[in-house]
């Protein structure tokens, strides 16, 4: 048979779903990837790429429905780039994420038989975030502006949302009251190309269990007084706001982080309540974005490092301290370290807001700051890394195994990154004990999990 060409339609059967989410599907032996299909689904698809090796295609009639297929809630569903599981019965999205975690592990780390728990699922399908970051942009089909997130597979392209799902109705209304100010205003949207323009981002922040909410407005310049009546009516409006930033970011960059940051109203941070601590949480640092699983994922944390009292711990990447501070509880003394100085200043506010003073957080990237560490005679008995997607950068790596603490606990949202770091670790002497996979972000294709590795 004929190597298939771009537009050609292909009856297949979707047999399992890549590491991104999309299904994938054999025609007489030739793979197809097809955005939207399930495992179990009997489709016809029509190839939009066609390569020697493998393709892509876009559904254009589903013959016969996966048995966990399921009807999408969400409007944009398809189009948005967000949640693209949406159509999978949760306890198949499960089951996904756990295939996920092992073939990782079996595929990548290079190690022997690794015990991995059953996946802990999320109590919330939907409302569970506490961040969105939402883009502003010129609207493409009328006037005004488009606020919302991007298109399914298009960077270039803002799909305008009016209501999301996976956020609180208080984040909604924050979404609503913005967007409607920035209309009646008539404020500009700033173009990437000429540079001009005011309105970036819209970042909506929210403690689930103090109830406090963050407005965080990302624009070009500092026009305050544009954007001050926004923060009067927001409080007034939804009196859950707690906090109205204004942040600058001048630069071509399309980050929603700012080089300059100005109060509108209120504080400059709000206050999250977790594991019986209480946490700052600015507007450009870390948290975890699932309040409920963080707090199961933070008791794991601490079991797992089955601390005395005695120990010296060392939390790598450590954020705004939470995990931090959580072990500061139960150990002598604990070293944070973190790259992003923001992150670092809410940490030091936590440990003085809760009155923790065995504990040191330093600023820098991890692999410039835990070599210090270790050159001024410091040694751990117990690390906790929560790194970026990225992983580990090599360097850290090789640093974490001179410290060599009798325990590691590695917590991760990207299974391939940590597959690799654990065979490192592996091959530098240590043994993987086991492996909890946990689902943060539900409809979605991400998985965070946490191995436990001891010295050997």
């Amino acid at each position: 048979m004929a190597r298939p060409r771009r537009g050609d339609i292909l009856s297949l059967v979707v047999d399992d779903l890549a590491f991104g989410g999309e299904g994938v599907g054999r025609a007489d032996g030739y793979v197809v990837f097809v955005r939207g299909g399930l495992p179990g689904d009997r489709l016809k698809v029509r190839l939009t790429e066609a390569r020697s090796r493998f393709g892509r295609g876009v559904i254009e009639s589903v013959l016969e429905p996966s048995p966990d297929r399921v009807e999408a809630p969400c409007p944009y569903f398809g189009r948005c780039g967000g949640c693209r599981l949406q159509h999978l019965a949760y306890p198949a999205q499960l089951r996904f994420k756990a295939k996920q975690v092992a073939d990782c592990l079996a595929r990548i780390a290079g190690v022997g038989d690794v015990p991995i728990r059953p996946i802990i699922g999320a109590p919330e399908l939907y409302g569970y975030r506490n961040k969105m970051e939402f883009t502003v942009a010129r609207a493409r089909a009328r006037e005004g502006m488009d606020i919302g997130l991007h298109e399914a597979d298009r960077y270039d392209v803002v799909l305008d949302i009016d209501r999301c799902l996976i956020q609180s109705e208080v984040m909604n209304a924050l979404l609503a009251e913005a967007r409607a100010f920035f209309a009646e205003g008539k404020l500009s949207v700033y173009e990437q190309e000429s540079g001009e323009g005011l309105l970036r981002f819209l970042v909506l922040r929210e403690a689930k269990r103090t109830g406090e909410a963050m407005v965080n407005i990302v624009t070009s310049a500092p026009q305050l007084s544009d954007l001050e009546p926004l923060a009067t009516r927001l409080r007034r409006r939804v009196p859950q706001t707690a906090s109205v930033i204004l942040n600058v970011n001048p630069k071509k960059a399309s980050v929603a982080v700012g080089v300059e940051e100005h109060l509108l109203a209120g504080r400059d941070h709000i206050r999250e309540a977790l594991g019986g601590l209480v946490f700052q949480i600015s507007a450009n640092s870390f948290f975890q974005t699932n309040t409920l699983q963080a707090e199961r994922l933070f008791a794991l944390v601490e079991e797992s490092t089955e601390l005395t009292g005695t120990e010296t711990v060392v939390d790598l990447y450590s954020g705004t301290g939470a995990i931090t501070l959580l072990l500061a509880r139960r150990c002598r003394w604990v070293y944070g370290i973190e790259v992003a100085q923001a992150a670092v200043e809410d940490a030091q506010r936590n440990a003085k807001a809760n009155g923790i003073e065995n504990c040191t957080f330093l600023a820098g990237e991890v692999r410039g700051v835990l070599p210090q560490l270790i050159g001024r005679g410091i040694r751990a008995e117990v690390v906790v890394a929560d790194p970026p997607r990225a992983g580990f950068h090599p360097k850290a790596l090789r640093s974490l195994l001179t410290l060599g603490p009798r325990r590691i606990v590695y917590v991760s949202c990207n299974p391939a990154t940590m597959a690799r770091d654990l065979g490192e670790l592996a091959r530098g002497g240590y043994r993987i004990e086991w492996l909890q996979p946990l689902d943060m972000f539900p409809h979605t294709p991400h998985i965070e999990a946490l191995a436990r590795l001891s010295r050997a």
